[in-house]
């Protein structure tokens, strides 16, 4: 029995110093910049990144003239049209987790220890937005022509059409917004967040090298004054 409460305990250790050790790294990796020398263009298109205390995500125009959303997002989609807004915004993470945890306080210990194994199945997350106002969790950031097509781009990638062409949508947490099937594999490396980091940084702006968390994102944009 001795043994075995050792080896429980050993268990236990190398958990903790595994989760630990994780969490350094991911504040480690968010303090290393990427695309260090890029700063905002004095002309351009403002975008928003949002946080809503778990997950990030990108605020984008519904249409404009680099981009238009009507084909994949449409307003039929929603539970009631009416909600359909302005600005899009758009998040990715792993399927059982958005559905199950809207808040930090919904967290279930299977759901974490679920989405630390990966898994293949994930949801693009698209909240409608009216008029978008700078605020701590939505912060603004203007940027390219070109940079905002690489995004727009990039995100619309990530949804999985079906054979059709058409996405596939999901209900979502309440009327004015909705998930979609997506592509790609969720991991506790790529994260919903790192998944926001990466559109960014792959685009030419400038943030952390690795973004897992919310904060490693969000530290990056500026809180708007007053």
């Amino acid at each position: 029995m001795k043994a075995l409460f050792r080896g429980i305990r050993y268990v236990l250790a190398g958990f903790v110093l595994l989760v630990v050790g994780y969490v350094l790294a991911g504040i480690g990796g968010s303090l290393i910049p990427a695309n260090a020398d890029w700063r905002e263009p004095d002309t351009g298109i403002t975008i928003y990144i949002h946080d809503n205390g778990v997950h990030t995500g990108i605020v984008l125009p519904r249409r404009n003239a680099l981009a238009d959303w009507s084909d994949l997002v449409r307003p039929d989609h929603l539970g009631d049209r009416r909600y359909a807004s302005d600005h899009l915004l758009f998040g990715w993470g792993d399927r059982t987790f958005y559905l199950e945890t809207p808040t930090w306080g919904d967290l279930r210990p299977s759901t974490a220890i679920a989405a630390l194994f990966g898994s293949d199945a994930s949801l693009v997350h698209v909240d409608h937005i009216a008029a978008p106002a700078a605020a701590d969790d939505l912060r603004p950031v203007r940027i390219t022509p070109s940079q905002y097509r690489h995004i727009a781009s990039a995100i619309r990638a990530q949804f999985a059409l079906d054979e059709a062409g058409a996405s596939q949508p999901v209900p979502g947490y309440g009327p004015a917004d909705i998930f979609y099937e997506a592509h790609g594999r969720y991991t506790a490396f790529r994260t919903c967040n790192e998944w926001t980091g990466a559109i960014l940084r792959n685009a030419g702006v400038r943030i952390g090298a690795w973004t897992p968390f919310n904060f490693s994102v969000m530290r990056w944009f500026e809180t708007p004054a007053g």
